[in-house]
């Protein structure tokens, strides 16, 4: 699954793209050097044959390859110019790309040169993209890996075709298997949910290897038990090598993926064992609107794990001063000794506390953006009308208001619409389902009068949505019980007997 990196879109101008291009010609020249390690590593194994007289003797070869390489890159460009030129205007969007494709490159070929070419774990591009920038681009740098691994396949293994006639059938098939368990990945691990159900998607990768294998080797008799025995090992090598270096992405890139996402709201991950020790009132607060937000984002089709965890960590910034929230005081009210005005700002100051936090911890980008958001620029009512009762004149209402931004996308606002409903239904002294449905279509109602929802994707439909599915949860979870008796039992005289017998 694929998250933005930052809250504003950058437009793609001369600056963007002339760092892109460079960015895009320092990875060609990467490239390059490692195709030059891999010519001077099959030399080794040539009788009469240096780097250098390999070079000099085969230029023309090598002149078709790094063409070719070009022409890739230059596809890979294009591709984001047409289609998501957000990711060029992010330098770290495209080294995280590039990265993928390097150690895939060099983790497959070194598979090869030492143990087999059907050992190859070709698959692992593929499973990496879907999980780091999702499947449409993992299907097209998936085509791009496969061509990729054929054209250095074609000029640097020179080694192992001379060693082995038969392996010039297997590069040529390269292409189409590396292409096929790539496919397979894609749309099986799309479907995966867990890192254990991950572990066996390697099985289901192994099927388009292992056929195309007993197809190509059939003539090698029982010899082509052990060829399968490789191929079932390239489709298990690339499910184990994606578990292992997809923590390292998420680490390096702070990337967000639906795995990293459920681990962040465990309840033991250091933030929430924070806020459930020191704000416990504002941690049972995020876990029901964590429960409100997916309800909605199930309803509306949207990312559910990302719902789930913005709503986990969008109060985060009340840690800095728990006790002046309602919901972690038990009795004394530190704002009773404070100006509206002062309280007004410690109250507002949590949006921005959160974001703060979340970006300190090294935690995703997205998460400290919903934190921002969830409040939009949403004025503080209370204090606004204790203030007005205070004073003699007119008040500026922004000196009482949240500083933004808005919501900008249909998560943050979803989030927003939870937290206000959860927090006025507490407040209310009968939560019939007319009366909670009143309090949700006031709070959305009065964002929409005052804008909150401008810069964000939410439409009336969703809206509404939104509110069916909040009456519905709430009344669930703050549902009426019957009143129990007072009766108070005692154990008859014949149960005293059996006991002490």
């Amino acid at each position: 699954m694929k998250y933005s990196y930052s809250p504003e879109a950058k437009k793609f101008g001369r600056n963007e793209c002339v760092q892109s291009v460079f960015i895009f010609l320092a990875n060609y020249i990467i490239v390059l050097l490692m195709v030059l390690l891999f010519i001077w590593l099959n030399t080794l194994g040539q009788e009469g044959e240096t780097f250098l007289s390999y070079i000099t003797g085969n230029y023309s070869s090598l002149v078709y390859l790094l063409a070719s390489i070009f022409i890739l890159f230059f596809s890979i460009y294009f591709y984001y110019i047409f289609e998501d030129k957000s990711v060029l205007c992010n330098p770290k969007s495209i080294w995280l790309i590039f990265f993928m494709l390097d150690a895939a490159i060099l983790i497959c070929y070194f598979f090869g040169l030492l143990l087999n070419i059907y050992s190859r774990p070709i698959a692992l591009l593929a499973l990496l993209a879907l999980m780091l920038v999702g499947r449409r681009d993992a299907i097209f740098l998936n085509v791009i890996f496969a061509l990729m691994m054929f054209s250095i396949d074609s000029f640097t293994n020179f080694a192992f075709i001379d060693a082995l006639e038969s392996y010039g059938t297997a590069l040529a098939s390269t292409p189409l298997m590396t292409f096929s368990a790539g496919m397979v990945g894609i749309f099986v691990g799309s479907k995966v949910k867990t890192r254990l159900r991950s572990f066996l998607t390697g099985f289901a990768v192994s099927v388009p290897i292992l056929v195309m294998i007993a197809c190509l080797e059939y003539h090698r008799g029982i010899g082509v038990v052990y060829l399968l025995l490789y191929g079932l090992e390239a489709g298990v090598l690339s499910s184990i090598l994606f578990m292992a270096l997809l923590p390292v992405f998420e680490v390096l890139f702070n990337c967000v993926t639906d795995y990293r996402l459920r681990e962040l709201t465990d309840h033991d991950a250091p933030l929430m064992r924070e806020l459930k020790d020191r704000a416990p009132g504002t941690f049972n607060h995020c876990i029901v609107v964590a429960h409100l937000a997916e309800a909605c984002a199930i309803s509306l089709g949207e990312d559910t794990a990302l719902a789930r965890a913005g709503a986990y960590y969008h109060d985060v910034g009340k840690l800095r001063q728990p006790e002046y929230f309602t919901e972690n005081q038990t009795g004394y009210n530190p704002h009773n000794e404070l100006s509206p005005e002062l309280s007004a700002d410690i109250i507002r100051a949590h949006a921005k506390d959160g974001y703060e936090l979340i970006l300190s911890r090294r935690l995703p980008q997205i998460l400290a953006d919903i934190a921002v958001q969830h409040h939009g620029t949403m004025p503080i009512k209370y204090f606004y009308a204790k203030a007005l009762k205070m004073s003699d004149g007119e008040l500026n209402i922004e000196d009482f208001s949240y500083g933004g931004p808005k919501p900008q996308t249909k998560i943050a606002a979803i989030i927003m619409i939870a937290d206000a409903s959860e927090a006025i239904s507490r407040t209310l002294p009968v939560r019939s389902p007319e009366k909670v449905e009143n309090a949700v279509r006031e709070i959305i109602e009065e964002r929409m009068d005052l804008g909150q929802f401008d810069e964000c994707n939410v439409t009336m439909k969703d809206l509404t949505v939104i509110k069916e599915t909040i009456v519905s949860v709430l009344t669930g979870v703050y549902h009426s019980r019957i009143q129990y008796p007072k009766l108070k039992l005692k154990r008859t005289e014949e149960e005293k007997e059996e006991k002490d017998g």
